[in-house]
């Protein structure tokens, strides 16, 4: 259960590692000294003043005579640094004015009650360096002033203050210190995260503790082994495009030369499909290994100039597209994915609808139609390359089974992705969803 109160990033888990053991500890000391220390002393130091107020109290009550309770007076004054004042005929008040932060009104007044025999009041509140306590006696009361640190221990206090000064002084340290290395991490996930959105970060450099360098320098290593295999396909695919044209150019040349005859056109078919096959190919594998860099596009833009070429074929596409839908993409792997969906729309809907949109942190391109659409069991086996399925929208002869594989290819580059849907319109709905 405590998982799920614990905080969720790197940066709050180690200054939780670390605060949490200064908060114990300082609770600990805290604990200890004022239920040990500071208790023992105050509690000394009450019985003491407690008792020199039970002594002079007494030796006023043993005599009525004016000198000889000024001289006790004065005698308490100067020997026990206790200011006492008689009131005659008056009573004391009835509710003690007690001090919020005083510690310790309890102790003082048990420690009172223990050695008095007659009613009394205190007061902590009133006199900052003084404790003032009233004592009833039969003519009258004795005013008491005694000093504040004679009745109290004073210092805690001061150790509170300085146990909180102490746990902001080394928490700031510690807060300082891990955004510091923390700061390095995110740095890392940042360039990660753009470079698996197709986005390179060439300014990246590991910086921050030893091991945070060493996963900077591997993401570095990785990126640049991906960007060597990127080139090393690009170069084969250059390759395999020249080995693969020429045979079938010299076929097609043979056949030429055949007579008009059902076999000699069947073959014809034939080559005329494997090159179509094999430029389908090329063209997605070309797709996949494109390594332009992405930059700031206009989606909404880039869907209307869609639309229009569309409506200049002579289909229409409704359009429902929202402002300021800009983002980092390359541009026309982004427009030849949605030109796909739109195409394959077209094939079998009467009316196709483009939709761009922005849904939180992502812009969504929507394109709904009114066909036969796909059952959903067979979404998934819709995406893989070179596979048509067996319903209305896969029996045109025509297609080689790429459009949705190339579109989920340039989603992911995007750091995005394509999900298959029903279409509200009845059809098919695909949703194209891209990380801003």
């Amino acid at each position: 259960m405590l998982r799920r109160y614990m905080p969720k990033s790197l940066y709050g888990r180690a200054l939780l590692i670390v605060i949490l053991p200064i908060f114990l500890i300082q609770s600990f000391v805290t604990y200890v000294f004022f239920a040990r220390h500071s208790d023992l002393v105050s509690a000394n130091l009450s019985a003491n003043i407690a008792g020199q107020i039970a002594l002079v109290t007494e030796l006023y009550r043993k005599t009525a005579d004016p000198y000889e309770r000024a001289r006790i007076a004065e005698d308490a004054l100067d020997d026990l640094n206790i200011s006492v004042r008689f009131a005659p005929g008056e009573k004391i008040p009835l509710k003690d004015k007690r001090a919020f932060t005083a510690l310790y009104n309890d102790t003082l007044d048990r420690q009172l009650g223990e050695r008095l025999d007659t009613d009394y009041w205190f007061n902590t509140l009133g006199w900052p360096a003084y404790v003032e306590i009233y004592v009833q006696i039969e003519d009258g009361y004795l005013a008491f002033l005694a000093p504040r640190e004679r009745v109290f221990a004073t210092s805690g206090p001061i150790f509170v203050l300085w146990l909180i000064g102490a746990t902001l002084l080394i928490g700031s340290v510690a807060v300082l210190f891990l955004r510091g290395q923390v700061r390095s991490i995110l740095r890392l996930a940042r360039a990660a995260e753009a470079f698996g959105r197709g986005r390179d970060v060439p300014g990246y450099r590991p910086s921050g503790a030893t091991e945070v360098r060493k996963a900077g320098l591997a993401f570095i290593a990785m990126r640049e082994r991906i960007k060597r295999h990127i080139h090393q396909r690009m170069a084969m695919l250059a390759g395999v495009s020249h080995d693969l044209r020429t045979p079938l150019t010299r076929l097609k040349l043979a056949l030429a030369m055949q007579p008009d005859t059902p076999d000699t056109e069947a073959l014809r078919a034939d080559v005329l499909e494997m090159e179509r096959m094999v430029e389908a190919y090329l063209n997605f594998a070309r797709d996949i290994a494109s390594g332009d860099d992405p930059e700031e596009t206009d989606i909404g833009a880039l869907l209307r100039d869609i639309g229009e070429e569309t409506a200049r074929s002579g289909r229409q596409v409704g359009l429902d597209i929202e402002e300021k839908l800009d983002m980092p993409a390359r541009r026309d792997a982004l427009k030849r994915a949605v030109n796909n969906l739109v195409a394959n729309s077209l094939k079998y809907a009467s009316n196709v609808w483009l939709t761009g949109r922005r849904a939180g942190a992502n812009i969504e391109i929507i394109v709904d139609d009114d066909g036969p659409g796909i059952d959903p069991a067979n979404y998934a086996e819709a995406f893989r390359p070179f596979t048509r399925l067996g319903d209305a929208r896969t029996l045109d002869r025509n297609g080689v089974g790429l459009g949705l594989a190339v579109v989920r290819d340039v989603a992911r580059s995007h750091g995005g992705d394509v999900t298959l849907a029903r279409s509200p319109q009845g059809g098919l709905r695909a949703t194209v969803r891209l990380p801003v």
